[in-house]
């Protein structure tokens, strides 16, 4: 009887894991390496022109919408003008807010990478998806540096 009682308890700490991942903002540290995967895979997809792995790394609620061809259409702008970011690896994320979990659960981080000659601008949301937090938004500005 007790065996089967903690069983029935770690089953439901299971299923609770996702709303709880769903409530707490990550650190500064789990932050920055969403924040990179994102971005990073993103620009892979625009540099190779496949963005399947980009598709499969999107929350489900996501992938269920859009297809990589779509993906492909909504950052042609990229793609055709040969934008490569991918010195962002090297730099720290900026936070032009403080991160935060809004009224759907979606986590939000909004930023920049200080990089030159242009900045590379992020506004990311991200919910919780098959256990861990994956992008539903990209939005990525390239704009020239403050100042």
């Amino acid at each position: 009887m007790r065996l089967h009682l903690v069983g029935a308890v770690m089953s439901a700490l299971l299923l609770l894991t996702p709303a709880l991942a769903q409530d707490k903002i990550p650190g500064a540290t789990q932050q920055e390496i969403l924040i990179k995967t994102a971005l990073l895979t993103l620009n892979d997809a625009n540099v190779t022109g496949n963005y399947a792995v980009l598709h499969a790394k999107l929350a489900k609620q996501f992938r269920d919408q859009i297809t990589p061809d779509k993906l492909k259409l909504a950052f042609k702008s990229f793609a055709d003008q040969k934008i490569d970011w991918d010195l962002i690896a090297a730099k720290a994320p900026v936070a032009a807010s403080e991160a935060k979990i809004d009224s759907r659960g979606a986590l939000i981080l909004r930023g920049y990478f200080d990089t030159r000659p242009s900045r590379v601008n992020y506004e990311l949301d991200f919910m919780v998806s098959e256990g861990e937090w994956k992008p539903i938004m990209l939005n990525v500005k390239l704009r020239k540096p403050e100042g």
